[in-house]
This record gives structure tokens, sequence and C-alpha cells, in this order.
């Protein structure tokens, strides 16, 4: 079975949209690894409440698409915005696009793709206070529990890039959001 890469920053991970995708991804056989900007352990939040602590598998900068099936972007408000704002992160993103690899990504998730370059042309969805982000990226953003968005190489958006982009909104989406994870790793 294939090897799936959790993407965070290093706080502020909404728990459950690490925890849950994570449970469903070991249980359809794969190996799930957080990816973080530093090692030791990255800070989990329910909310604005701290929750658990997570061990990093591996340094962003070590990390490459080649070595993973997919891509999941947990949310998390501090999270998503921290995450856009490591190179290494942003660089890792792209790599999956570029590896025509699935990206996963739920509610304040996906602004790293935002700086990445990677929604022009795409439909997805996310919490809402980021539909004019996406929008004023040049995504049709839609207001849906779960969005799966197979463009081709060559479209809209940045040349070459032609994953799978799953997005959901929230957690109460996350059962969704793990049904079609797990499809694109089938």
């Amino acid at each position: 079975m294939g090897t799936v890469a959790f993407l965070v920053s290093g706080e502020g991970i909404e728990e459950v949209e690490l925890t849950q995708p994570w449970q469903a991804v070991s249980e359809a056989g794969h190996q799930p690894r957080l990816v973080a900007p530093e090692k030791g352990e990255v800070q989990a939040f329910r909310h604005l409440d701290r929750a658990g602590r997570y061990p990093v598998d591996v340094v962003a900068a070590d990390a490459h698409a080649a070595d993973y099936d997919a891509l999941v972007l947990p949310g998390g408000v501090a999270n998503g915005d921290a995450l856009r704002l490591e190179t290494e992160a942003v660089r890792l993103v792209r790599e999956f696009f570029d590896a025509g690899k699935p990206v996963a990504v739920i509610c304040h998730g996906g602004w790293v793709l935002i700086e990445a370059g990677e929604v022009g042309g795409r439909k997805l969805t996310s919490w809402p206070t980021l539909q004019t982000d996406f929008r004023n990226a040049g995504a049709t953003w839609v207001d849906a529990e779960v969005v799966v968005d197979r463009a081709a190489a060559g479209g809209v958006h940045r040349a070459g890039a032609a994953s799978t982009l799953i997005s959901s909104r929230k957690p109460d989406d996350l059962p969704a959001f793990c049904r079609e994870l797990v499809n694109a790793l089938a």
C-alpha cells in the first residue's frame, strides 16, 4: 500500500482534521507520515483550546512528492496561515501537483495552495471565510461538503499540474472527505 504525507505547521492544527483522515488512511492499509517545517512535535488544537501533541516524522525540507502517494493538508486557522509562509511547504505542495498525485485539503489548510499558485481554474471548497481568497486566486469556490476536482494538465491552472484535488469545509464534512481521500488512494 501507499504512503501519505500529512503536511502541517508547528501549531494550530485542528486536531480532528489531522486524526480522522490519519485513521482513515491507516485503516485502508496506507502509511501516514507527519511532515512539518521543524523536527520535534506539533501542537494540535480543538478550536482555540490546546489538544494533543504529535511527533514529526519528516522535516518538510527533506520531504519530496516522489516518496509519497498523496498529500493531506489539515485545517486550523493558525496552521493554514503559518504553513503558507514556509518555503519548503510551498515547494512540496507544488511537487505533488507537478507529479499528478492526489492532494486533499480541509478547512483553512488551503491557504498554502493559493501561495503555491495551484488553485487557478480549480473547483473547490473550504471554510467559508476563505472563499474570497480562492476566488481572487482564480478558483471556483462552492459551498459543499466535499468537492473532487480532477483537473487535466494544460488547463487554466498552472501548466503541468494535473493532480486530483479533494476539498472539504469543516470537521462535520470529515466522513465525506475521508471517503474521497481513501478512494483516491485505491
